[in-house]
């Protein structure tokens, strides 16, 4: 696998790199480059579900779930004030882990993807 790869990917934190690299291991060189580029376009950056996770402390709540495609929990915490803002402040101590929730699901929908193409 050629290893600079991955470096086309800006702000890619640990886990998540261990996790993609596991998955393209066994593509060849021009299948990890479109995996890449097709990955890099749906995945989430921490850094963006923080700030929009700040957001919600000044009325406009769930911003964060809604840009991880979970619609009702957007919803909920958009009509309820971020649950009072405890669930707010719960995204935002656990930003991290909501985006590479999101990334991996994003990388397993690339991957398969790209498995009904090759076929």
């Amino acid at each position: 696998m050629n290893s600079n790869i991955l470096m086309m990917i800006s702000n890619l934190e640990t886990e998540e790199s261990m996790f993609v690299q596991n998955m393209i291991k066994e593509m060849d060189e021009e299948q990890q480059k479109t995996f890449i580029m097709m990955y890099q376009n749906k995945r989430r950056d921490s850094t963006l579900i923080l700030i929009c996770t700040i957001i919600g402390f000044f009325g406009f709540a769930g911003v964060q779930r809604f840009l991880t495609n979970q619609i009702g929990m957007g919803l909920l915490y958009f009509f309820t004030g971020g649950l009072c803002m405890i669930g707010t402040i719960v995204d935002l101590v656990n930003h991290r882990s909501i985006a590479l929730e999101y990334n991996q699901k994003m990388a397993l929908e690339t991957f398969q993807l790209m498995k009904t193409w090759g076929k």
